[in-house]
Parts: C-alpha cells; sequence; structure tokens
C-alpha cells in the first residue's frame, strides 16, 4: 500500500495489545514467565546461529527518518509526573502530521552520560521532521510536560529505509506491540568517516539479517542533526523480548563484529535499551 495514501490526513492509530504469548523458533529454547509483570505473559525465545525465515521479505524499499530523542530526568521525578510526560510525548503523534510512529519509555541499562528515558519517533521526510521542531503543539508539550521535569537531552535524526509496506513502515501490528528497542549511538574518528564506517555498519547490518527470529526491525544512519553533532551515526533495533536482546547482544558473532569493525574507529559509544509498552491510551 502507498505511504500517500495512508497518509493523506493525519493518522489515528489504535492502542494495539498483543493477546497470546508468542513462540519465535531456533535452536536453543529460554523459557521466562514474568517477562512483563504488569501483564503477566509468557514468552518462549529461541535462539540458534543462523535462522532462514524472516518476518518481512520484501525487497523494494522505502526511506524513512528516524528521531531519536534522550532525556535526563531530575531526581524528584514522582511516576505520575513521568507518566504524563511519557502520555504527551506519545499522543503527540495523534496531534501533529508526519509522525508515522512512536516507542518510547523508562531506559533499563545504566550509561555513562546518565540518560534516564528514550524517545524514537519515525517521520516520512526530513521536512517533517523540520516541522516537528517547530510545531507549536510540541514546542508546548516540551515546556510544559518534558523540561520541568528533565535538565538536559540530546536529539540524534538520520534517514534510513524499511520494507516499502504499511506494517514495517508503520510498525504497526502483532510484532511491534512489545518487546526492547535498542537505541545504539555513535560518534565515531573523523579520519574513518567514509569507508571504515560504512563497512562497519554493513557488517552490523548483515549479521542481524541473520538473527530474524530475534529481531524485528533495524535501521541506521548518519545524523544530518545540526544542532546536536555529538554523535555522528544512530542505529535503532527493535527485539522481540528482552531475551532475543540479551541473546544478540552477548554473541560470539555480535562482540567479532564490534571488536573487528568498531572497536578502533569509534570515539565514543552510547548504548540504551528500554522496554516497549504503549503508555498513551487518551489523546492529551
Amino acid at each position: 500500500m502507498p505511504l500517500e495514501a495512508l497518509t493523506s490526513t493525519a493518522p489515528s492509530f489504535p492502542s494495539f495489545r498483543r493477546q497470546n504469548p508468542t513462540t519465535l523458533s531456533c535452536h536453543v529454547s529460554f523459557d521466562v514467565s514474568g517477562l512483563n509483570t504488569r501483564r503477566n505473559r509468557t514468552t518462549k525465545v529461541t535462539a540458534g546461529s543462523k535462522v532462514e525465515s524472516s518476518s518481512f521479505t520484501l525487497e523494494k524499499k522505502r526511506k524513512v527518518v528516524e528521531h531519536v530523542c534522550l532525556l535526563k530526568a531530575k531526581k524528584f521525578l514522582s511516576d505520575e509526573d513521568e507518566k504524563d510526560m511519557l502520555d504527551y510525548l506519545y499522543t503527540s503523534q495523534y496531534q501533529m502530521r508526519g509522525i508515522v510512529a512512536v516507542s518510547l519509555g523508562r531506559i533499563s541499562n545504566d550509561n555513562v552520560e546518565n540518560y534516564t528515558h528514550a524517545v524514537f519517533m519515525r517521520f516520512q521526510t526530513k521536512e517533517d521532521v523540520t516541522r516537528f521542531y517547530e510545531n507549536p503543539f510540541y514546542l508546548k508539550v516540551l515546556k510544559e510536560h518534558v523540561m520541568p521535569y528533565c535538565h538536559d537531552l540530546v536529539n540524534v535524526d538520520y534517514e534510513s529505509e524499511v520494507e516499502d509496506d504499511m506494517i514495517p513502515i508503520f510498525r504497526k501490528g502483532e510484532e511491534f506491540n512489545y518487546g526492547v528497542e535498542f537505541v545504539h549511538l555513535f560518534a565515531f574518528d573523523d579520519s574513518a568517516l567514509g569507508a571504515p564506517v560504512e563497512d562497519a555498519l554493513a557488517s552490523l547490518e548483515k549479521l542481524k539479517k541473520e538473527f530474524p527470529s530475534l529481531i524485528v526491525q533495524s535501521t541506521q544512519g548518519s545524523n544530518f542533526n545540526l544542532s546536536s553533532k555529538e554523535y555522528t551515526h544512530a542505529v535503532v533495533t527493535r527485539f522481540r523480548s528482552s531475551e532475543a536482546f540479551e541473546i544478540f547482544v552477548g554473541s560470539t558473532e555480535y562482540r567479532d563484529v564490534w571488536r573487528s569493525k568498531f572497536e578502533l574507529i569509534t570515539q565514543k559509544t552510547l548504548p540504551i535499551h528500554f522496554s516497549v509498552d504503549p503508555v498513551g491510551k487518551e489523546v492529551m
């Protein structure tokens, strides 16, 4: 389905909820109860070194623009204020044109920069991102519902490609309801920009395609946000579960790619991840 036909008017998507456990099959089995205690779900994750099947096998691609915002919440942030902040950020997609998908949440891992929350948004074009930063509604959300509770933030924007079909573009449907969002920011050496960086990212992308039972979707690209150049590149990967995430980042293949392709050309790196759980139920 063409993207233009889906976005001729401001989209209003329902809140999808997964009803049944999911089984992902490969070779080594991991049974996990209470992965998400709020739902009392039980997920079986199975993984091997190579997998032949893939969720999306369409060869045709469409360009999208990814926006990552990392926030540093103040220490006094209450549960109620946190929910208010995340609700407004999540439901902003219903108030502004151009936002294709949103995921956000509290960062699960400790990180050297002490970021506490992450927001991922997908747009159709770079022009949509520019309008987003200038949108009065978004500026009001920042002023009234984000910055009173946060003392710092960083933005990264990059262009990437996804399968040219409604589900992978809009990140809606069964596979995107829950999981783990892994955001990895990089500051590469200036001398490595070009072929070495492209080779490293291509190697990582090739590796991820070998684990479709663990990974739903992954995008990557060069940061074009001129006001926030601390990081040169970003990679965002949606894993099917926390177990799938742990299996991949703990694999020998991933560690080998990191050591051989990334370690010598990276000045600074910021890996963060958060559990996906749509928090917005009402239009704010």
